[in-house]
Parts: C-alpha cells; structure tokens; sequence
C-alpha cells in the first residue's frame, strides 16, 4: 500500500484528492495538511511514501516545504500539485528536490499513475510542464538583471509603489515602469510580487 499525505490549504481540495485516490485500492491518504509548516510536521511524523504539495499557500510556500523535507533527508517523495506552470516555479520546485510536478486538472488515473511512479523513484511531469521544461534548459540563460532593475526592484521589496519609487531615484513613473517590465521579461514572471520573490530566491536581491 502507498502511503501519501495531501498538502493544500484549501481543504475542498484535500477531500476530493482524497476521495479520488482513495478509490485506487493500492493507495492510501495517511495524512493531511494546510500549511507548507505543517506539511513539514506531518511528514517528519508519518513518513509517507509520496506527498502530493500545494505550490501557493500562506506563509511557507510548497518550494520552501519541499526544501525542508529534502533538507531533513526525509524519505518521501514531492510531487507538486498546482494550478501553475509558470518556468520559474517549475524550475523552484525542481531544483529543491520535488520528484513532480502535476497541474490539478489532472486525471485521477493520472494522478494516480504519478503517485505510483514518483513512488517508483521516477519523475513525473504533466505534458505541458516537461515542454515548457525542456525548452528552458535547452535556451541560453536570460541576460542578467541591470543596476537599475535590481534597484527599482529592491524598492519594490520594501512596499514602495512607482511613483515612490520614481522619487527615490529621480527618475519618471514611465521609468519606473519600463525597468520592471524589462525585469518581468528577464525573470520570466509577470507581476511584481513574482518578481521580488525570484529575484530573491536567485540570489539578485540583498
């Protein structure tokens, strides 16, 4: 029997996880959690063989809760569960350790052939997150972010909106503007909170 724990904050979600991979009579739900925190608690105590991880939830994120697990050497695999399929969060999940990632529009036998794969040791990716995947590692990086977008960004970190921003560092709201969309095309994201946070997790931002 695999045992699996469902990470995701909104508990609707949970229970119709639940009730679709509970009808598989080689799988188990041995736990649950609303919080990346609280995912990391549960899977230090129950040891599941696979935790199907929300990406977006308050406080630690589905990245920051599978770095842990990773990090405590946990034996459970992650396979990330999401309604995104932005590069960059792909990217974030894989590299801090997820053994998938799945879109929840996914079937219940596909969601059930991932979990039994991820449990297999293999990786398991949706169609579409491999494509898009694929064509990352295959581009030429992104040219690095400029002085001036690193700043204007760093503002942004702060709470600042443009025309405070335009203030501290004498230039237009225009500016302003133009240097964030320039970063958001550099980063790969598409609003600003998506962009101080890759920033960050890249190491750009002090």
């Amino acid at each position: 029997m695999i045992t699996i724990v469902l990470v995701d904050d909104h508990p609707v979600v949970r229970e119709g996880l639940r009730g679709m991979l509970e009808a598989e009579p080689d799988l188990t739900v041995v736990g649950e959690a609303g919080s990346g925190d609280e995912a990391v608690a549960v899977a230090r105590v129950l040891l599941p063989d696979v935790i199907l991880m929300d990406l977006r939830m308050p406080g630690l994120d589905g990245v920051g809760a599978t770095e842990r697990i990773t990090a405590e050497r946990i034996r459970s695999k992650v396979v990330v569960l999401t309604t995104y399929e932005t590069d960059s969060d792909i990217l974030r999940a894989v590299e801090a350790g997820a053994a998938g990632y799945l879109l929840k529009d996914a079937s219940r036998a596909e969601l059930a052939g991932a979990v039994r794969a991820a449990n297999r040791g293999e990786t398991v990716l949706a169609p579409s997150v491999a494509g898009r995947l694929v064509r990352q590692v295959r581009q030429p990086p992104k040219q690095g972010l400029s002085g001036r977008e690193v700043e204007v960004l760093a503002l942004v970190a702060k709470g600042l909106t443009n025309a405070d921003i335009g203030r501290a560092l004498h230039i237009s709201e225009a500016t302003v503007k133009t240097h964030l969309l320039r970063a958001f095309g550099k980063l790969d994201v598409s609003d600003r909170t998506a962009a101080v946070t890759t920033a960050m997790a890249r190491g750009l931002l002090g």
